[in-house]
């Protein structure tokens, strides 16, 4: 059977605070603070047109999409609930967001905070039962600054 959760949670805990002790992220360039910046615009743009395919575009393939709800893992799977969702109940509306915090974890990951939502049409600020608070987890691979893991909830 496996080790106990309770186990596996500390081994976890004692084995990355080893590892993060260790080493420590260096400062990211310009470049890089530019490029994860970049990373939540890209799905405001995708989702402006209705684009499931730029917004599965901008996860890594085995990338991760969690909402109230809802869990979708892998790039095809993204854009499948995405094209769906433009065609039905996110026809019309947009997504906005703002960063409230950034983390880089290395040089080729960070972890962005966000705080926004889904506007209807025509409303130009997010209805309190719409707003949520997101987590973006980047990597950067070949080059590209993608998502990984994507999380939201209510605000």
């Amino acid at each position: 059977m496996g080790k106990a959760p309770t186990e596996f949670l500390l081994q976890m805990g004692t084995s990355m605070a080893a590892k993060s002790s260790s080493t420590r992220p260096a400062t990211p360039s310009a470049a890089d603070k530019a490029a994860v910046a970049a990373v939540p615009r890209r799905i405001i743009e995708a989702w402006a047109a209705y684009d499931a395919d730029a917004f599965a575009k901008v996860f890594v393939e085995d990338g991760v999409m969690m909402l109230p709800g809802v869990l979708r893992k892998g790039r095809a799977d993204i854009r499948a609930f995405m094209k769906d969702g433009f065609a039905g109940p996110y026809r019309g509306t947009q997504v906005t967001g703002s960063p409230v915090d950034v983390k880089f974890l290395g040089s080729d990951s960070a972890v962005l905070v966000t705080e926004g939502g889904v506007l209807a049409p025509g409303e130009e600020t997010v209805a309190a039962e719409r707003a949520v608070r997101a987590t973006w987890v980047v990597v950067k691979r070949d080059g590209e600054w993608s998502l990984a893991v994507y999380q939201n909830g209510p605000k």
